[in-house]
This record gives C-alpha cells, sequence and structure tokens, in this order.
C-alpha cells in the first residue's frame, strides 16, 4: 500500500465492506477506500473466518482522506447515509456480528465528532429506531485479500453489487451530488 503520510484516515464498519468502500471511493478528497478487517483480536484474518464469524472482527473500509478537500465530519455524514446505523448486527442480508454498524476513532477529536454526530442525527430523529452504531477506539486494521478491493467497480454486474451495493452506493450519490469526483 502506498504512503499517505498527508492524509487523515478514518475506519467504518457499515456491514458488507463492498458497500462501504464503493460508496467513498465516488467521494473528492477520499484517496484510498480499502476494504479489511477491523475490531477484533485475532491477527491476520481472513475473508472466510471473518464471514463466516469465526472472529470477533468486523468487516470494515480504512479510508484515507485529504482533510484539505474533506472533512471527517463529512465522512461521517456520508457514513450515515450509505448504511442503516439502526440495524443491530446486521445490514439487510447479511447477518451477524462481522456485519455490525462501527466506528473505530482514531483520536478524542475524532470521537468527539462521532459523538456530536450521533446526539444530533438522535435530536433530529432521523430514524425511527435508536443508532446501534458501535463507537470504539481504532486499534488494527487487517487488509482485505486482493479481490475484495474494488469489488464493486471490477464486478459491477455480480448480484449482490446489483442488488444490495448499487442501491447504497447511488443513495450516497444523490444525497452528494455535489461531493462526487468527475
Amino acid at each position: 500500500m502506498q504512503s499517505y503520510a498527508d492524509l487523515d484516515t478514518a475506519t467504518f464498519a457499515g456491514g458488507c465492506f463492498w458497500c462501504i468502500e464503493a460508496a467513498f471511493e465516488q467521494i473528492k478528497g477520499v484517496e484510498e477506500a480499502v476494504s479489511g478487517y477491523s475490531g477484533g483480536q485475532q491477527e491476520n484474518p481472513t475473508y472466510k473466518e471473518v464471514s463466516y464469524g469465526r472472529t470477533d472482527h468486523a468487516e470494515a473500509v480504512q479510508i484515507y482522506f485529504d482533510p484539505e478537500v474533506i472533512s471527517y465530519e463529512t465522512l461521517l455524514d456520508i457514513f450515515f447515509v450509505a448504511h442503516d446505523p439502526t440495524q443491530l448486527n446486521r445490514q439487510g442480508p447479511d447477518v451477524g456480528e462481522q456485519y455490525r454498524s462501527a466506528i473505530f476513532y482514531h483520536d478524542d477529536q475524532q470521537k468527539q465528532w462521532v459523538d456530536q454526530k450521533i446526539a444530533q442525527l438522535e435530536k433530529d430523529e432521523v430514524y425511527s429506531r435508536p443508532i446501534v452504531t458501535q463507537v470504539v477506539p481504532y486499534d488494527k486494521f487487517w487488509m482485505a485479500e486482493a479481490y475484495h478491493q474494488d469489488y464493486e467497480e471490477h464486478h459491477p454486474n455480480d448480484r449482490y453489487i446489483q442488488n444490495v451495493s448499487r442501491p447504497k452506493i447511488n443513495k450516497v450519490r444523490r444525497t452528494f451530488k455535489d461531493l462526487l469526483k468527475s
């Protein structure tokens, strides 16, 4: 992986990483979104272990972004549109703790922004059910196998991409059309 020394990092889990990765890849200021695993104790987890619920990791996406172009707060806005933060340990057809909604904050400032965002969403009653997104300190991110990277781009006709990912990606595209890469 190339160096992103001048970039900030955000780490989110919101169901299948293919959906979240593709939703963020289309946003200006996001230099790279990488699919992987976070939130568990196991070293070097594999897709098979995580997807079968054999670890305590979540499918997650590490986002490298230019804070001069896009703010962490805006990334949070996108995250809360790209998935349903009221579904406990699932997103649509994907069920299990590995598909939980989670934000892995990298520092105290990110934690403050996350807490403020969730409080505002709840105050504004954006969702009819409580937000169940875990807010936990970032520990480690394990990059997923190469065939998972840019999966939506490489497999646009995949049935899962068409039926599950594409609607989420398009929702982000409609909601944040002024933030899309050209």
